[in-house]
């Protein structure tokens, strides 16, 4: 009887230890849109490496790129029902799902890039951030996406008035559909996935989008005109699953929180870099690039901002927006 007791010890121990083992490395799903050569995906290479770092192994970042897990949209709503950890969305994504986010959208809301990460990493940010988990969405942090503006097929536009009668891709995205139709273009959405071969076939005159995401698109293949007007400058937002970062412990949580700090530093280092090598490119494969007099976008779009202003809790972000320094 003892020793049926004591062998009862030892396989209990070692079963103890062996699920112990099992639970020490946690993995965690990140899924995005963009190709593994792009910033933002970098970017989150650099979070796993930390992450993991700060927590000794215990956390491991497993990552999806390329709408591997669905479009940015679909991720979001993989991330709602805690089938997906985290993802990479933009702001003009998850405004369908976070309304104030919207205010990100709106054309030439940042006076200019110094302007933007004041307001991104300042008290503002954090409460839009902060704002996303009543739809089971952690904001953990803003990647840079820089500025976007149109490219086209067939003729470069010197002022808004050339975007009269064009189709031009658009995210799902309200504010994009609004700015679009404010300076007198066709608002077209469609998947990114699907953009390129939309382009080819003539389905759209052209598109929107930072220079990186031009290149790295190969959408310059076809489009041989860029024009630098700038009017959005929206980040790209990360996020996790509220059901995953509520099941963590206050250190994980302040794990996940600084490696996701460690990353945004070095993804827009990244960023920076990655945005002058994509321009120099395009150009080299003879895409002609220009930039035009913003201010002509700038007040034929302001019926935007005008419209978005009658929203009361607009307003209040848009209100501090302007404010800040």
């Amino acid at each position: 009887m003892k020793k049926n007791i004591y062998l009862i010890s030892i396989i209990l121990f070692f079963t103890f230890s062996a699920c112990n083992d099992l639970t020490v490395t946690r993995i965690i799903r990140l899924g995005h849109g963009l190709s593994t050569s792009h910033s933002v995906h970098k970017g989150m290479v650099h979070f796993g490496k930390k992450l993991e770092e700060l927590s000794k192994g215990r956390f491991k970042v497993q990552i999806y790129p390329s709408q591997q897990l669905g479009t940015e949209r679909q991720c979001v709503e993989l991330l709602q029902i805690g089938s997906l950890d985290m993802t990479k969305v933009s702001a003009s994504i998850l405004e369908n799902f976070a309304p104030s986010i919207k205010v990100f959208g709106i054309p030439y809301m940042f006076r200019d890039k110094t302007h933007c990460f004041n307001v991104l990493d300042g008290p503002i940010g954090k409460e839009l951030l902060n704002g996303t988990e009543k739809y089971w969405l952690k904001g953990l942090g803003y990647y840079d996406s820089g500025s976007r503006s149109f490219y086209t097929i067939d003729k470069s536009l010197v002022g808004p008035d050339d975007l009269d009668g064009l189709k031009i891709r658009v995210m799902e995205s309200q504010t994009a559909i609004d700015m679009v139709k404010s300076l007198g273009g066709s608002p077209t959405p469609i998947s990114w996935g699907e953009l390129y071969t939309a382009l080819q076939q003539g389905v759209v005159d052209g598109a929107e989008n930072n220079p990186p995401s031009f290149y790295l698109s190969r959408h310059y293949e076809v489009c041989k005109y860029y024009v630098l007007d700038e009017h959005t400058t929206v980040p790209d937002v990360v996020l996790m699953s509220t059901h995953l970062w509520n099941s963590l412990s206050s250190q994980e949580q302040d794990w996940i929180q600084k490696a996701i700090d460690l990353s945004v530093v070095e993804q827009r280092r990244l960023w920076l870099e990655s945005e002058r090598e994509s321009l120099e490119a395009v150009q080299a494969a003879g895409v002609q690039v220009s930039y035009p007099d913003k201010t002509l976008f700038s007040e034929k779009s302001k019926s935007v901002l005008d419209e978005y202003q009658k929203d009361p809790d607009l307003k209040i972000f848009i209100e501090k927006i302007k404010n800040t320094q």
